[in-house]
């Protein structure tokens, strides 16, 4: 476990933030950087990098197959069409020089290089509840500890949604990136939400890469309402498709879900984000924008 210091809340917060306020620590740990493999037990290790001071901890959960530095690259503005590259202007770099912040490599995903994450390989698909006991497991491993703002990207979303539901006297806020929900289910056609499911399935390989098991997780998605807290649900608006049905797009149903997602929430949408799918890289200032905002309402209160 890493050395801490413990320094008090009142030289973080803002000017008239309460320290007292029941969701958030009286008091913060100052942590050592981390950077390598974490022992989660069971004979597993899984990547993680964390970084930075301050409350709350920011989490961030990679779409599929995307390791920690999927948050750690973006695209060139001289350059649309070159490969993300390593940048200070990433949503990490930017958040680290904030508040403290984690993000990790799920089992079978590859770094912008694609590169394959040294984290320890499990069987594929997994389902979200997989990926919120890794997550919660990994957290306790470091000695990261709430309260959390949890940020998930497309299926990251998914676990991100999941993982505020479980620790629900811990997470204190939440943004989601163009995620995916179970209102997808909803508002695709039965041949869509069908074909992308083989899709998905097709996908298999010798290495057991990062497969969602949207299936599983459906089936299980807990009935009752969302805990409401401070949340932002950012979406894409240039048009992409997940390309399972020819000649009809699923950009209209994902708009669809996206809104209700966010409605479900009681969150703030922003659709008008100038990006496709992958607005973290694409447009690292909006999400970082919309973190922030998530941030300073906690604080305040």
């Amino acid at each position: 476990m890493p050395a801490v210091a413990i320094v008090s809340l009142a030289a973080c917060a803002p000017a008239g933030t309460d320290s007292t306020a029941p969701t958030l620590s009286p008091t913060v740990e100052v942590r050592s950087d981390v950077e390598g493999l974490v022992d989660i037990g069971g004979d597993r290790e899984l990547f993680a990098t964390c970084r930075g001071e301050g409350f709350p901890t920011v989490v961030l959960i990679s779409g599929t197959g995307g390791a920690a530095d999927e948050w750690m690259v973006t695209l060139s503005p001289d350059d649309p069409s070159a490969p993300p590259a390593a940048s200070e202007g990433s949503v990490f770099d930017r958040l680290s020089q904030v508040t403290r912040v984690c993000a990790y490599d799920r089992p079978g995903t590859s770094d912008a290089t694609g590169e394959l994450s040294p984290s320890t390989l499990v069987p594929q698909p997994t389902s979200a509840f997989d990926g919120v006991a890794d997550l919660e497991a990994l957290l306790d491993a470091t000695g990261e500890t709430g309260p959390y703002v949890v940020v998930g990207a497309s299926w990251g979303g998914l676990i991100a949604q999941l993982f505020s539901r479980a620790r629900p006297d811990e997470v204190v806020g939440l943004v989601l990136v163009d995620s995916a929900s179970m209102f997808l289910h909803e508002y695709f056609t039965p041949e869509q939400w069908a074909s992308w499911m083989d899709v998905i399935a097709a996908a298999d390989s010798d290495v057991p890469a990062d497969r969602p098991d949207y299936e599983a997780t459906r089936e299980q998605w807990p009935t009752e309402p969302p805990p409401l807290i401070p949340a932002v649900v950012l979406s894409s608006d240039r048009e992409w498709d997940l390309s399972v049905t020819p000649g009809v797009s699923t950009w209209p149903a994902w708009l669809e879900a996206q809104a209700a997602l966010a409605a479900s929430l009681g969150a703030r949408h922003i659709g008008d984000t100038d990006s496709g799918h992958g607005i973290h890289v694409e447009r690292p200032q909006f999400v970082v924008d919309a973190i922030e905002s998530v941030l300073n309402e906690v604080r305040a209160q």
